[in-house]
């Protein structure tokens, strides 16, 4: 058909287009080939010259060496007082002859005549054994081209906007000069594909077989890393590509055990006075990216699974609460959360799973929290288990809540300045979850055309914004104190 005529010319045409530039790679790389071909030989060249220059400057230098000695040699043998003791001693010889029996004769001068040089005609201790120079220049040859290393992913480290990388070598190799590291980030876990959304990017003049990339930002899940070893000539194969896992700690609200009163969308809690009469009985809820910088998974576990609460098992009564839906098993975890100017009150910290349906926030063995109230009678405290501890501190715009599992230590944070505003230290028994308060157990009042009449829907359009993403953030711990030191990456 026509069609399919049309299809086969198309395709006839791609191919024609992929083979002329098929072609055209060929006599580029065969130019490539010649223009290699004459660097290498000129280098080569350059180096023999090198070591040309070395032999002629130590040829000079040794044969400099023997001439200084053999000239003091001969100096030596030249300046001996052997003449003169021997005619010291034939003068002596000659007035011996005169001497009558009557008179001692001594043989002193003969004694002190010596008859040995000051110098010998050995010159062995010039000589030079170049045995060995031979034989390493008999064995010259090539450089080769190093191999590819091996990441060893066990001993690589993911935790606090830091990577750290670590490789070996197959076999030992001390030609080595440097390593080439490259890294891109990615959504997709396992092998690095073809055609990836990043572009690789790379780190030169790594000398030893580890390194570490400080101020990333974790908005991706996952990392690309490769390695190659480099010699002074060539560079080898990359190592097999291996992929980390970055993602941020992300969790979305556990509608169906809110409270019936707190209305929950995508960014934002916030008290609905009508929300227990809707018809379904349902909060809406739908996931929020709140952040934070994690360790690798092996110093990291977050749980997500279906909420342990059913519709009929909300939170309800006094406790107008609403829980995140993933639990922190281990690890270091940060999120922030910010409240709109005109919310009055709320409370936000974490909790464990099991915190009962009627039971508030700081009230119980079972929580943590930070409480602000802005009505009648303000007041900014830090709750656990029913008790209080007033927090002398202006009331920031935005909380930072960072949770240490292993170490049991909960910390908040103004989130602008990263001022420490209060640190429980415990030991978690369960896993735990991020918690959000909004009470409306204080009534306003409006004026009316009546007098004054109380509203319970003050707190509507006061909002309480669920973490934003804090993928910027990183912890450093503060060895001078049991508190975390929060700043920002660069």
């Amino acid at each position: 058909s026509q069609e399919a005529l049309q299809r086969i010319v198309t395709t006839l045409a791609n191919k024609n287009e992929e083979l002329h530039h098929f072609i055209e790679t060929l006599n580029h790389t065969l130019g490539r080939v010649q223009v290699n071909s004459s660097r290498v030989v000129s280098d080569l060249e350059e180096e023999f010259d090198t070591l040309y220059s070395i032999l002629d400057e130590m040829k000079e230098s040794m044969t400099r060496t023997i001439k200084q000695e053999t000239v003091r040699k001969s100096h030596e043998l030249q300046s001996t007082n052997a003449l003169e003791s021997a005619e010291e001693l034939l003068e002596f010889a000659n007035n011996a002859l005169h001497i009558t029996e009557e008179e001692e004769v001594t043989m002193a001068p003969a004694f002190r005549l010596t008859m040995k040089p000051k110098a010998s005609e050995n010159m062995t201790h010039l000589m030079v054994d170049f045995s060995q120079e031979r034989k390493t220049l008999q064995g010259l040859q090539f450089l080769p081209v190093p191999r590819a290393p091996e990441i060893v992913v066990s001993e690589c480290l993911v935790s606090d906007n830091e990577v750290t990388v670590s490789w070996k070598m197959p076999a030992e190799d001390r030609k080595i000069d440097h390593y080439i590291l490259e890294f891109r980030k990615t959504m997709h876990e396992g092998l690095p594909r073809v055609k990836d959304e990043q572009c690789w990017e790379e780190l030169h003049d790594i000398c030893s077989t580890q390194h570490t990339l400080t101020g990333l930002k974790f908005d991706s899940r996952y990392m690309n890393f490769r390695v190659r070893a480099c010699n002074k000539a060539a560079a080898g194969d990359y190592s097999d590509p291996v992929t980390l896992e970055t993602k941020a700690f992300n969790f979305s609200f556990d509608c169906s055990s809110s409270h019936l009163n707190l209305k929950v969308d995508d960014t934002s809690v916030e008290w609905d006075p009508q929300g227990g009469k809707a018809s379904d009985g349902k909060g809406k809820g739908k996931e929020n990216k709140g952040r934070s910088a994690t360790p690798s998974p092996k110093r990291t576990s977050v749980t997500r699974s279906p909420a342990p609460r059913g519709a009929r098992d909300r939170f309800t009564g006094e406790s107008y609460t609403v829980l995140g839906d993933s639990t922190i098993e281990c690890g270091q975890h940060y999120w922030e959360v910010r409240s709109q100017k005109d919310c009055k009150s709320y409370s936000v910290g974490v909790a464990y799973k099991t915190l009962g349906k009627f039971e508030q926030l700081g009230k119980t063995c079972t929580s943590w929290c930070i409480h602000i109230n802005n009505w009648l009678q303000n007041s900014f405290a830090a709750k656990h288990n029913n008790k209080a501890k007033n927090l002398d501190v202006p009331v920031p715009d935005s909380i930072g809540i960072y949770c240490d599992f292993d170490r049991g230590q909960l910390s908040f944070y103004n989130a602008e300045n990263k001022q420490l505003l209060h640190s429980f230290k415990m030991k978690f028994t369960q896993p735990v979850v991020p918690a959000f308060m909004v009470p409306s157990a204080v009534r306003s009042f409006q004026k009316t055309e009546n007098g004054l009449s109380g509203s319970n829907s003050s707190l509507s359009n006061h909002q309480l914004q669920e973490p934003t993403a804090t993928d910027t953030i990183s912890f450093y711990e503060n060895m001078s104190s049991v508190e975390a030191l929060v700043q920002p990456a660069v």
